[in-house]
């Protein structure tokens, strides 16, 4: 593979700068560009080592730098890695960069350097995806679990599962060889019960998935209620700024404002919605229509109601509207004199809290509300969390052929037949650690990365 160089710090000015070139032949292209302030040369140097000095284009100095040598297969990549560390401004970096380039490198793609951690088998494919969980964690729940599935903690209990599988497949396929051998792991009520484990310990993972994407990549979630309950008045209190215009008129807000919040450990894609009410005006009701869609689209509602008020026709088209959803009903305007009876609120939306969005009254029950219905509370991200639709989508996939494969027991379809649902379960859980997966789909996932890494 050829040499591949890439600014791995962010576009923008900083502190220092990271220049990171990798491939048969980087150190040299590195030497090509850097003279140490000793004259040793970075050939000479063995793994994790490193130098001071200054990179050149041709004679010309451009910068101080520390050159760094990764000796393979003790590197990222898993081969000669060095990284050319100056001062971190826009206009330096992108001048070493173009050195590096002009004394043989090419510019690396994006993720291309964790693309190849994972060709050389470095890490796998659900560990090399929790790399860019790790750049995009908003909170600690979310590094955590990243983390621990950079550590393996997924591939493990996805390669525990496979592993069972396989050899309960293996079993059956010498008892199909010769049906007179006797196999005790072929027998049905034993593969019965192997599919039936592995069964269960898929289903939790996909139980969790959407309480781990609720603070590893966010939900999204609209503040909905009839005009003037507070609905922007409290999107501005999760914001942090006013992101939403506030008035004393209702009907203010009239359409989608939408803004990504994090509340405690949740990420929200959180819209404030126009008020829900019959209007004649033709631009209103179109806001209202939207709002009416964003409630179904959305994966959690924030139902504001007016605790001053009482329950109104449009409030009671929002209870409906809720029932059955994940949702969070907040009482506003605990400042003023109660009317509002909760219990009503109750029958529909389990979950409520009492809150004054004008002055920040019940923000923290708020968060544990929010904590309870996204299932995150529980959540154990020390154990291994599936991070993403593609992992999803495997693991369901293998479950669809396990339950398959427990139906065909049941009918008294043949163990071989049987076996044909077990293997494609297998299939798609090694895809899911990309032990067995398309090139296509590989590529996909490295699209999604940042240059550099």
């Amino acid at each position: 593979m050829s040499v591949i160089a890439a600014i791995a710090t962010p576009n923008a000015s900083g502190g220092i700068g990271v220049i990171r070139i990798s491939g048969e032949g980087a150190i040299g292209v590195a030497e090509s560009v850097f003279r140490a302030a000793s004259g040793k040369k970075l050939g000479d140097l063995p793994g994790y080592s490193a130098l001071y000095g200054h990179v050149y284009d041709g004679d010309e100095r451009i910068d101080e730098c520390v050159a760094l040598v990764f000796r393979a297969p003790k590197s990222y990549t898993g081969e000669d890695v060095a990284e050319l560390s100056c001062h971190g401004g826009l206009y330096v970096t992108q001048r070493v960069l173009r050195a590096v380039l002009a004394h043989g490198a090419v510019p690396a793609e994006a993720g291309e350097f964790t693309k190849r951690a994972f060709l050389n088998g470095k890490i796998d494919l659900a560990e090399a995806e929790a790399v860019m969980n790790i750049i995009s964690a908003h909170g600690q729940q979310a590094l955590n679990a990243a983390m621990n599935t950079l550590d393996g903690k997924l591939s493990e209990k996805v390669h525990a599962i496979a592993s069972s599988l396989t050899h309960l497949s293996a079993a059956i396929a010498v008892w199909t060889d010769d049906p007179d051998e006797d196999v005790p792991e072929a027998h049905e009520e034993n593969v019965r019960k192997g599919i039936e484990d592995a069964l269960a310990r898929l289903e939790e993972l996909l139980r969790n998935f959407d309480s781990g994407r609720a603070v590893t990549q966010g939900v999204s979630a609209a503040i909905c209620g009839h005009p003037n309950v507070g609905k922007s008045t409290l999107m501005n209190l999760l914001t942090g700024f006013d992101r939403s215009i506030v008035t004393d008129i209702a009907g203010t807000t009239r359409d989608v404002v939408e803004e990504t919040v994090r509340i405690g450990d949740i990420v929200l894609r959180l819209a404030d919605t126009a008020g829900i009410h019959d209007s004649d005006d033709p631009v209103e009701s179109i806001g209202i229509d939207r709002s009416l869609q964003k409630i179904d689209s959305s994966e959690l509602i924030l139902a504001v109601f007016d605790s001053s008020q009482d329950l109104t026709q449009d409030d009671t088209l929002l209870l409906e509207k809720c029932r059955g959803k994940r949702a969070v009903a907040i009482l506003n305007k605990t400042d003023l004199p109660p009317k509002l009876d909760p219990e009503i609120i109750r029958q529909s939306i389990p979950q409520l809290v009492s809150i004054s969005a004008v002055t920040g009254e019940g923000i923290e029950e708020l968060k544990s509300a929010l904590s309870s219905v996204l299932g995150t509370a529980e959540l154990d991200t020390s154990s291994g969390m599936l991070a993403n639709e593609r992992q999803y989508l495997c693991c369901q996939q293998a479950v669809s052929s396990l339950r398959e494969a427990l139906d065909g027991l049941t009918l008294g379809i043949t163990l071989d037949a049987v076996n044909v649902s077990m293997d494609y379960a297998i299939q798609k859980l090694l895809e899911l650690t990309g032990e067995k997966v398309r090139d296509a789909v590989v590529n996909e996932v490295f699209a999604e990365f940042c240059v550099g890494k």
